[in-house]
């Protein structure tokens, strides 16, 4: 795929990006040669490879949620520094 200076230009704008012409056309020519690289790629038969999202195998290593019994309020709330009847109180951060 031919990537052309108008596109590059193009695409620069909506990324908010101020190219001179030069870079304009050094990206056009930068971007042909990767997109030739993949089209390479795109040749080559996938279709015995499963599909994968990370390299390495890896798995889950969080614990099985259990429902446990809670501290009782009093046990939570003897500690804060503040406290009104069984809830924490805070500043106020919006005035």
């Amino acid at each position: 795929m031919e990537m052309n200076k108008d596109e590059v230009a193009y695409v620069a704008k909506l990324a908010r990006l101020a190219l001179t012409p030069e870079e304009t056309e050094q990206y056009a020519e930068q971007l042909s040669r990767i997109f030739s690289y993949i089209e390479q790629l795109n040749e080559l038969d996938t279709s015995q490879v499963e599909p994968t999202s990370h390299m390495l195998s890896l798995s889950n290593v969080f614990r099985e949620d259990k429902v446990q019994p809670s501290l009782p309020t009093d046990k939570v709330l003897e500690n804060a520094p503040q406290r009104e009847g069984t809830l924490f109180q805070v500043p106020d951060i919006i005035e």
